[in-house]
């Protein structure tokens, strides 16, 4: 058994824990991640939409906050990451459309219009035939829609490399194993043993495993955070050069009830997403999931039929009891948190890494991050939404 000791170690090298790595080096805290293989997790399934008015929802107010502030530093974190990096992170200011398709999905979608005035978002309703004035591919049928100029988009995967990147840039330490258990020594987490038996000593953990952050042995029960696995399946498209440009902006919808998103890249890369599975920790693509993806799609843009379909993925988001993130300081000493970010994980990178880094240096959450402290369930569970 050999040890190693830094001042900050990350367990989880998906995007929150390499973001919040990279920051905690930029602070000059000597900094590890332990993950088999970083950059990798929900990141490499995630469409990357950055939408924080189209993705309000009922109760979620005080997130629509935190998304909204994570917005605002996106311009200039990917300018950032790009300029360090020399990394392309298919960031785009191409807004959002979200279309209803019949009666009932525009009145949900009317509905939604009037909470985003109400809370001071910036929307504009559209006609059904002004909505396929901006997008011709879009179905004869739509019945109306919301144009957000203000919801842009990135790749994940780009940004996920470009973060890996970053943090070697950084000095950051890359332990490529699976952590066994958290170690804790006179009431203090003091670090991680990896399953090959490594001891990694350090000042501060942070536990940012995504939807594995509630199950790390060695966390008392009571510290233990309350994220679960949400299954989402996506299907990748490709649209060849003669179909260009098939989409100009994010098109998503509610289509009978569910919902249903079309992010199409610059490289002809149009992802199609995502269902929400509670169905624990299987990751398995069925047929049933791309075909309601395929149909749902097919219906509002009937075009996708002709595409090549380039691959189907599954992948798990995590997800706490009020669909906020998790992050800073635990009741356990030493011990931080920055995982539950559910499906706002990549709009939210820059605001967390930014937050993590602070709590990190100084032992408190600036006030932006303050209503997600780790510690606020014991009120949130007995809430009803507003």
């Amino acid at each position: 058994m050999s040890s190693r000791t830094s001042d900050v170690l990350v367990i989880g090298g998906g995007i929150i824990g390499l973001v919040t790595a990279w920051r905690a080096a930029q602070r000059g805290f000597a900094t590890a991640v332990v993950d088999p293989e970083p950059g990798g997790g929900a990141a490499q399934v995630a469409a990357g939409m950055l939408a924080a008015v189209t993705e309000l929802h009922y109760g979620e107010q005080t997130l629509l906050g935190l998304n909204l502030e994570s917005a605002r530093r996106y311009p200039d974190f990917a300018a950032e990451l790009t300029d360090l990096t020399g990394h392309d992170l298919g960031y785009r200011r191409c807004g959002t459309l979200a279309v209803a398709l019949d009666a009932d999905d525009r009145a949900h979608l009317r509905e939604l219009h009037a909470l985003q005035l109400r809370s001071g978002l910036d929307a504009e309703w559209l006609s059904g035939r002004d909505c396929r004035r901006l997008e011709p591919m879009l179905a004869p049928g739509v019945r109306g829609g919301l144009r957000v100029d203000g919801d842009h988009q990135i790749d994940p995967r780009r940004l996920a490399a470009a973060l890996v990147d970053a943090c070697q840039r950084a000095g950051v330490v890359f332990h490529r194993a699976w952590v066994d258990r958290l170690d804790v020594v006179r009431g203090r987490a003091a670090g991680v043993t990896t399953t090959d038996g490594t001891a990694l000593g350090a000042d501060q953990v942070v536990l940012a495993a995504g939807s594995l952050s509630g199950r790390l042995a060695g966390v008392p029960d009571e510290v233990l955070p309350p994220v679960r696995p949400v299954k989402g399946q996506v299907v990748r498209l490709t649209v060849p050069r003669r179909y260009a440009p098939f989409l100009s902006r994010t098109v998503r919808a509610m289509v009978r009830g569910s919902h249903v998103y079309l992010v199409a890249r610059e490289n002809g890369e149009l992802v199609v997403g995502a269902t929400s599975e509670e169905l624990g920790w299987d990751t398995t693509v069925t047929a049933g999931g791309v075909y309601e993806l395929l149909r749902d799609a097919h219906e509002l843009v009937p075009g996708i039929t002709e595409l090549p379909l380039t691959e189907t993925r599954a992948g798990l988001r995590p997800g706490t009891p009020d669909n906020a993130p998790l992050l800073g300081p635990t009741p356990l000493d030493g011990l931080l948190l920055a995982t539950g970010h559910f499906r706002n994980g990549v709009l939210l990178t820059p605001v967390t890494g930014d937050a993590m880094a602070h709590v990190l240096a100084t032992g408190e959450l600036p006030e932006v991050a303050r209503p997600f402290t780790p510690q606020r369930f014991g009120a949130v569970l007995t809430e009803q939404p507003a």
